[in-house]
């Protein structure tokens, strides 16, 4: 009897198991996963999205980009009234993130450009401050186009002749800018001349086939 009343105990102690197994992983249960992702959150765009220490190392959507150029009133006017979806709730700009001012989160870097043919609007550069976002460098002569490249803001300004189609610009100047005492500082220029007989409106026919 005694063996008999053991058996019953353990047996009595393994539905016990069971069930709260049951409790923590079924459908009408609760269970701790741990903190919600980032990323599974809805985004909300915000006039200053800033991370807080919960956040830190977290990206900007491209609709939290878009309503930081939009809400920026450092922006020029009209490209804050053109920045628009091409498409349902896709927006004409590329989102860099990078570190080229040495703060402790990564500065983000916004191209604006045109739905229709890509044409570069504006370039802006964001450096995190305290809870803000802080524009540190903006360039908007179109076409221009900025990147990052190994701690260098590197800037494309395409040039225009007179008579020259948007297409077939007829130089381009390449600026580097480094980050010094609190701004970014010119380092480097280089000048691009483009030829105008290849692809160019004075273009040689091409021969016809036989």
């Amino acid at each position: 009897m005694a063996g008999g009343a053991a058996s019953a105990g353990l047996a009595a102690l393994a539905l016990c198991v069971v069930a709260l197994t049951a409790c923590g992983t079924g459908a009408g249960g609760t269970r701790d996963e741990g903190a919600a992702r980032v990323g599974d959150a809805t985004p909300k765009a915000t006039v200053s999205p800033s991370p807080s220490p919960s956040l830190k190392g977290t990206r900007l959507t491209q609709v939290q980009a878009v309503a930081l150029v939009k809400d920026d009133p450092t922006v020029n006017a009209r490209v804050r009234a053109d920045l628009k979806p091409c498409f349902e709730d896709t927006y004409p700009v590329d989102v860099s993130y990078g570190n080229l001012t040495g703060g402790s989160s990564e500065d983000i870097m916004v191209n604006v450009m045109t739905c229709g043919d890509g044409i570069g609007m504006g370039s802006y550069v964001y450096r995190a401050e305290g809870r803000k976002y802080q524009n540190v460098f903006k360039a908007e002569e179109p076409p221009v186009y900025a990147e990052m490249n190994r701690g260098d803001l590197i800037v494309y300004q395409q040039l225009y002749d007179a008579g020259d189609p948007v297409a077939l610009p007829s130089s381009e100047d390449v600026i580097t800018y480094r980050w010094k005492d609190g701004r970014f500082v010119e380092t480097d220029r280089m000048h691009n001349d483009y030829s105008s007989a290849v692809n160019g409106p004075d273009a040689a026919a091409a021969p016809e086939e036989n």
